[in-house]
């Protein structure tokens, strides 16, 4: 049985990202036809991963500005994070391999890296679908010091840190970052 009819999207805004107001019916759990309208925000899909390394129980995570965040807290406007980002025209193996070494400077191969999840953030405003990932690291895959693409205004910090600290970082409130919590519980579970 079809729930939806009459279906119209009107671009608001295309910039970076876009947003579109929709319209449409949809058919209640009464079996009756409502009208709703929504806007929703476009962003592509992304893929975001967990290094660590268990031998050295550690991890790698990212520090960088994040204009969302000031735009809430002000002053709390940097955030710990895994390393992320868009997919672009690649596929989300191809895409995170990319954003590992240009984010933190280091150089893993395809068959390194674990897919674990796929998942929407914020479904009813966002069209996101995020890759979630783990991959083992070692510091002779260390190529570059990292820090993100000029191009893209990246300024990262990259952070090595033993996996119980990025654990406390998250109990204090430190990491607030939904993907990043999301991988380090999995690590809690799975990994360490």
């Amino acid at each position: 049985m079809n729930k939806l009819k009459n279906f119209n999207e009107k671009i608001l805004s295309k910039g970076h990202f876009i947003l579109k107001k929709v319209s449409f019916d949809y058919k209640n759990l009464n079996n009756e036809w409502e009208h709703q309208e929504r806007e929703i925000f476009d962003r592509g899909h992304g893929a975001v991963v967990l290094l660590y390394n268990q031998q050295q129980q550690s991890i790698i995570l990212t520090e960088q500005f994040r204009m969302p965040v000031y735009m809430t807290e002000k002053e709390d406007a940097v955030m710990m994070e895994a390393c992320a980002g868009m997919l672009d025209d690649n596929d989300p193996k191809t895409a995170i391999i990319k954003e590992i070494e240009e984010e933190t400077g280091y150089r893993l191969k395809e068959d390194q890296i674990t897919k674990i999840y796929k998942a929407y953030s914020s479904p009813g405003a966002v069209t996101e679908i995020l890759h979630y990932f783990v991959a083992p690291y070692t510091r002779a895959q260390k190529v570059s010091g990292g820090g993100g693409s000029a191009e893209e205004t990246e300024n990262i910090i990259v952070h090595e840190m033993p996996f119980a600290k990025a654990i406390q970082l998250l109990s204090d409130g430190t990491i607030k970052d939904a993907k990043t919590i999301v991988l380090l519980q999995y690590a809690q579970l799975h990994i360490f």
